[in-house]
Formats: structure tokens, sequence, C-alpha cells
């Protein structure tokens, strides 16, 4: 479970730096601009790209530039790496919160795509994808785990 949780982490942490790599893009087509409904150029490069975007959006206004300048696909990849680690040092329980909180923000963020914008961003549902496999296999292994441990006397 370990390496295969491994594994979808590293996937992520390369779809997030495409997705961060679209961020910055000052010119030319986007490589995943396939058509009006789906184009991560408009979304990357949307107020919703950066942290503070977002968080004005739920409300929570953050007044610390370092937070709120944050490209979204930068949170992403901290979120990846911090989850490549707990997985590594199989704390499932741990990353049990850190997937699903994941999972919950992503979400949130398929809602703004959708609802919002109007376009999806490829690299952006890939992303999700790979967050909820995440979620399910570390909700499994923490499940597993409960049932494999005599109960107390």
């Amino acid at each position: 479970m370990k390496y295969v949780l491994l594994i979808l982490a590293v996937l992520g942490i390369v779809v997030s730096s495409l997705a961060l790599r679209e961020h910055y893009r000052e010119y030319g087509d986007s490589p995943c601009s396939i058509n009006e409904r789906w184009d991560c150029g408009v979304v990357n490069h949307s107020p919703f790209a950066v942290l503070g975007g977002v968080f004005d959006q739920m409300g929570i206004h953050s007044h610390i530039p370092i937070v709120s300048g944050m490209p979204v696909a930068t949170a992403g990849i901290l979120g990846y790496i911090l989850m490549a680690a707990v997985a590594f040092r199989r704390s499932y329980r741990w990353l049990l919160l850190l997937t699903w909180g994941s999972l919950a923000f992503s979400l949130y963020l398929a809602h703004i795509e959708k609802d919002l914008l109007g376009v999806w961003c490829v690299y952006c549902v890939i992303s999700l994808g790979l967050v909820c496999a995440m979620s399910v296999l570390t909700l499994a292994a923490v499940i597993s785990g409960l049932v494999r441990k005599p109960a107390p006397a």
C-alpha cells in the first residue's frame, strides 16, 4: 500500500508541476487547450489560480502575501510532497486527514471550474482523480488496520 500511495503522490507532483508551468506561461497556446470547455490556460490564469482568489470565494480573506499570492498548483506540489512523506512513514491516520482534506479542497476547485469558470483543466481533473484514489486507499488501509488489531480487554 505504501508504494502505491507513493507512486500516486509522485504523479500528483508531476501533474501539479505541469499546472504550475501553465500558470507561469506567458505566451502561446496551452498544450491542454482542447476546446472552449477544456482549457488549462483559462483556469490557470483566472483569479482562482492563486490561493487568495480561492479563499476570497470561500469568504476567507488572507492578508498574508505569501499565502494569498501562492499559485494553487504550488500548494498542490507541497501537499503531494507532504502526503508522500507521511505515506512513506506509514502514518495512515495522518494521511487520512491529509488526503480527505485535499479531496475536499479539490472538489471545491472542481466546483469553481464547473460553476464559475465554465472551463475544465485537464491537469486539475487528473489531480482530483489522484487525490480521490489516495483518499480511498488510505481509508482502506486505516480500516484494515483497525480490523486486524485485537480489541482491548
